[in-house]
């Protein structure tokens, strides 16, 4: 046989396998959907956990990620006022909001930071940070709300 005709034959086999598995041509095999606000989150995102238990070192992890890649918007404590914040996003920006604490559980930020959004601007940051770097400032970050 030919290579081509080899090269085929399995491009041929392979083709159902890859077309009944989502995760096998590099798709998340969860839906991913587009909010209301912009944000690409899969359905199950509010139900989402954290793997990391949280302690000392994970906050100092979520601490140095929060000073490096989102306190120049969202401000050294959280508040929105960052030298780079949006004014006109201010309140959305504010990460120490207690009423909105229902809408943005733990699996929700984590899908926030993860893909970003276009507008009111926040970068993606799955090229820039691994899971464990943003669940430590998934962390760092909901300790940042008012009690």
């Amino acid at each position: 046989m030919s290579r081509y005709r080899v090269l085929m034959f399995a491009v041929l086999l392979l083709l159902p396998i890859a077309a009944v598995t989502p995760g096998a041509l590099g798709r998340s095999s969860g839906a991913q959907q587009k909010s209301s606000g912009g944000w690409t989150l899969p359905a199950d995102a509010a139900d989402t956990k954290s793997p990391l238990t949280v302690d000392d070192k994970v906050l100092a992890i979520g601490k140095k990620v929060y000073t490096d890649k989102c306190q120049k918007c969202h401000g050294p404590k959280g508040l929105g006022d960052g030298p780079d914040a949006d004014p006109d996003h201010a309140e959305d920006m504010n990460l120490t909001n207690q009423k909105r604490a229902d809408r943005n559980p733990d699996g929700v930020v984590f899908y926030k930071v993860l893909n970003g959004r276009r507008s009111p601007k926040m970068p993606a940051q799955k090229d820039q940070l691994s899971s464990e770097q943003i669940w430590s400032v998934v962390a760092y970050a909901q300790g940042l709300r008012k009690k």
